[in-house]
């Protein structure tokens, strides 16, 4: 089918907007011009792609499944341009990488420091998901490199490069409210007490229902946020047991006590993963050498 890449990229503009008129300030085109290429568009495929109505644009199924497919392989043509086209860095382009707000905060800020003092002129670029929602951006091309907790249903083992640090997850709780730092108590036991963690989209929440499960235990928490940082704010002030990776502690938390489970928790991983079907920018390649290996 003979379709020209500029109808796509006036869906994509639309599609992602669900706007004909903000469509058309993006493209620099007129409103009309949208509308015809769109049109077009509808007729080589056969079949509408949008919902038109006076007060909204809606997608059709069959414009829902387009733009599943047309929208990874426009971020993959704009991320191709940009590293052709930044003559500034010498061919290293931007360094794109894609990461929870508590691996950047806790573990990443060193090697961006790093990478900032090696490369000056290179541009670094972060966006924040959970781990789970790293894997999305890695898929859709909107990132090169993304560093995430381990085990992840989402991720494909073979976009794995490197596994850059091991941790544990603890129960942690000021000992004021909940005094049972010298007991080992069993995860049913546990399951009685107001219990804070992450939101379910993450790889943690995701790991400790999967514990929950494995024990044949209904897990219901007290509270469920988007950071860890909140997290042991609550449990300081006594509203619950968090539940969260060891290396988002440092010693301002020293009223925060472990507590200690019958159950073993398995240790996880942190790890750094590319799409191994798309070509890696030198800058991500760079970053990724710095990084550990354990």
């Amino acid at each position: 089918m003979d379709i020209n890449f500029e109808l796509y990229k006036v869906f994509y503009h639309v599609a992602t907007s669900l706007s004909f008129s903000d469509a058309s300030r993006k493209l620099f085109i007129s409103q009309s011009a949208v509308s015809q290429s769109i049109k077009t568009l509808e007729r080589k495929l056969g079949q509408p792609l949008f919902i038109r109505s006076t007060k909204k644009v809606q997608l059709t199924p069959a414009g829902q499944l387009l733009l599943k497919h047309i929208e990874p392989a426009i971020h993959l043509i704009q991320r191709a341009e940009d590293q052709i086209l930044d003559t500034n860095t010498l061919g290293f382009g931007q360094l794109n990488i894609g990461a929870s707000d508590t691996i950047c905060r806790y573990f990443l800020v060193p090697y961006f420091q790093q990478f900032r003092e090696r490369f000056p002129s290179v541009p670094i670029k972060v966006t924040n998901a959970t781990s789970l929602g790293c894997v999305g951006l890695l898929e859709q091309g909107k990132v090169d490199l993304i560093i995430t907790n381990y085990p992840n249903s989402r991720i494909n083992h073979s976009y794995i490069q490197k596994t850059v640090a091991g941790f544990s997850d603890l129960f942690l709780a000021n000992p004021a409210y909940f005094p049972l730092e010298e007991q080992e108590i069993p995860l049913a036991k546990l399951a009685g007490y107001p219990l804070l963690m992450l939101e379910r989209r993450s790889a943690t929440s995701e790991f400790l229902s999967q514990m929950f499960l494995q024990h044949q235990l209904e897990l219901i928490p007290e509270v469920e946020l988007s950071s860890n940082d909140l997290l042991i704010d609550l449990a300081q002030i006594g509203l619950g047991i968090a539940f969260l990776p060891d290396y988002c502690l440092s010693g301002k938390h020293n009223n925060l006590c472990p507590i200690k489970i019958l159950e073993p928790l398995p240790k996880r991983q942190i790890v750094a993963s590319a799409n191994p079907g798309v070509p890696i920018s030198e800058a991500a390649k760079a970053f990724l050498e710095m990084l550990p290996e354990l």
